[in-house]
């Protein structure tokens, strides 16, 4: 744990204000990573199973979406709050209420698609919208109409509401059932991480302001990684299919028929297959 948390807080401080000057923190994150791998692997009740993780491509990957997924959400809820004040010249409540729609819209989403299991679905259309939404960014301009702000803010909700159900039914999938909580905590520690990157690209596009030259940057570098992230929900063929030794799922999986009891016939009861 305390390698761990050295690991992140080296990483923090380092994105907090990068410079080359302050490289030792990389160094520092490298050898905090090193040691954390080293003792885990040797480690009977290890805090990170890294063992199951290297053996685990397909959790991987959907801490890798999550990571993304965080990044794109966080640095939208923050950098764009900041340019809806200072770049657009709303006042708080005036940006509050302007952000409302996506909340609703995310709420609206989770209620509706929140049951079902459905994961590689949920990621396209989702990475999809996401993509859109920052392509959206750069159309926006200190003197835009405060409706064209409302339907890009409307369409960021769809994948705010979609992505995290995604990833959480695809961890039931693939997490084995023995390191479910630790595989669900590292889920959470991957939006972490969005949040901390999405906190440097903010400060990398917004040095002094939150001026519309910083958001149309921080736009480009939003559509990067939700493209990213779109590709890999795409093309990932694990998606499709059940792990063997995944957790339990969410609910019955649809395509397979419950099996109806046996009929009693002359000679006995027959078994149920």
């Amino acid at each position: 744990m305390a390698l761990f948390a050295a690991t992140l807080t080296a990483l923090l401080l380092f994105l907090m204000q990068p410079a080359a000057a302050r490289w030792p923190l990389l160094l520092v994150v490298a050898v905090a990573v090193t040691g954390l791998v080293l003792r885990e692997r040797r480690a009977d009740d290890p805090f990170i199973d890294v063992r199951l993780l290297a053996g685990n491509a397909p959790l991987v990957a959907t801490y890798v979406r999550q990571l993304l997924a965080s990044t794109v959400s966080y640095a939208f809820l923050y950098g764009f709050t900041q340019w809806l004040e200072q770049g657009r010249g709303l006042t708080a409540t005036g940006a509050g209420l302007a952000l409302l729609p996506m909340f609703v819209v995310a709420i609206a989403v989770t209620t509706v698609f929140g049951r079902r299991e459905q994961v590689r679905g949920k990621l396209v259309v989702g990475g999809a919208l996401q993509v859109l939404a920052c392509l959206g960014l750069p159309l926006l301009h200190d003197d835009s109409p405060l409706w064209l702000v409302v339907a890009v803010v409307g369409v960021v909700g769809v994948p705010q509401g979609l992505i995290g159900l995604a990833n959480q039914n695809a961890l039931y999938r693939q997490a084995h059932p023995d390191r479910l909580g630790s595989s669900a905590g590292l889920l959470r520690t991957s939006m972490y991480l969005g949040a901390m990157v999405a906190a440097a690209a903010n400060a990398a596009a917004f040095p002094e302001r939150a001026d519309t030259a910083g958001l149309h940057a921080l736009a480009v570098v939003l559509t990067v990684v939700s493209v990213l992230l779109l590709a890999m929900s795409a093309i990932d063929r694990s998606l499709r299919r059940r792990c063997p030794e995944a957790a339990p799922a969410l609910g019955p999986d649809p395509a397979t028929p419950p099996v109806p009891d046996a009929p009693q016939g002359l000679g006995g009861r027959l078994r149920r297959t």
